[in-house]
């Protein structure tokens, strides 16, 4: 009987943990809806690796980009975005049939989950990263605009080692601010954010170049910039 006891005690006290942690969470989400998340959990996680290399990031207000950066990742990373509520179900069920056709296993992270990754968790490949992955972009679509999603996201974003947001990608790269970035800027920014670590902006591979020929006629095919009217009011 003590020992059945002490059981359910222990069951309660993490019950009440798990309980905590989960209004804390959902606290913060919702306090960065209306609050610029002054860091990130990828931008710690850099200071820490890497004390001696600087890191550059400069909020800007969605409405201080240029149009075409939203709509290159869109076109890049998320088709579907304007449609989903955080986890896009169709491309994770392409992307399984596809392993089991015999094509490699390929990532079908939405934004709105790369933005959960980057501001709250950690690089990797993991089944719990992966799980808590998908709660808190369910947690973000639910408390957030499709539009505070998009901001964060191209704030937080690493476009290079240590570079952080698009307005210091911007500034860096192209020695402008980011709302005076082209469609072909936006797109060769865009290209490199699978992996910021190995491509660059300033010296494109040839598989860059031909991300952003692809990226460039995605944009094109989903009627340019009419196609985030729903969400950039």
């Amino acid at each position: 009987m003590a020992r059945r006891s002490l059981m359910r005690k222990w069951f309660r006290t993490l019950a009440w943990a798990l309980a905590g942690a989960c209004t804390l969470v959902l606290g913060i989400i919702l306090l960065f809806r209306f609050v610029d998340p002054p860091t990130s959990s990828f931008m710690l996680g850099h200071r820490l690796a890497s004390p001696e290399q600087g890191l550059h990031q400069e909020w800007v207000d969605l409405g201080d980009i240029s149009p075409w950066m939203p709509l290159a990742v869109v076109a890049s990373e998320d088709q579907r975005f304007p449609d989903h509520w955080g986890v896009d179900f169709a491309a994770i069920r392409k992307a399984l049939a596809e392993y089991q056709a015999g094509d490699g296993l390929r990532g079908a992270s939405t934004i709105t989950q790369q933005t959960a990754k980057n501001l709250f968790l950690w690089n990797g490949r993991s089944f719990v990263r992966k799980t808590l992955e998908a709660g808190l972009a369910l947690s973000l679509e639910a408390l957030w605009p499709k539009e505070r999603i998009l901001e964060v996201y191209l704030n937080i974003a690493e476009f290079g080692p240590g570079i952080y947001g698009v307005e210091a990608a911007s500034r860096r790269f192209y020695g402008v601010s980011a709302g005076q970035l082209s469609p072909g800027q936006a797109a060769r920014l865009a290209a490199v954010l699978p992996n910021p670590k190995v491509l660059s902006v300033v010296e494109p591979s040839p598989y860059v170049w031909e991300r952003v020929a692809w990226i460039r006629g995605q944009m094109a095919q989903l009627s340019g910039l009419n196609y985030l009217d729903g969400v950039l009011r």
